[in-house]
């Protein structure tokens, strides 16, 4: 019964570092990109002509 629980509590364990790391670069790369894209975005503000 112990070793059931034992390797239940490692799994999930092992699960939240994985979904935690997963969503902390997926954090940095969408940040990243959205820096990116609004710098390209204030450079062709002067070829707007309306």
């Amino acid at each position: 019964m112990n070793e059931k629980i034992y390797k239940t509590m490692s799994r999930a364990g092992v699960t939240s570092l994985v979904l935690g790391i997963v969503a902390a670069v997926t954090g940095i790369v969408s940040g990243i990109m959205l820096i990116i894209n609004g710098t390209k975005l204030l450079r062709k503000r002067s070829e707007i002509t309306f």
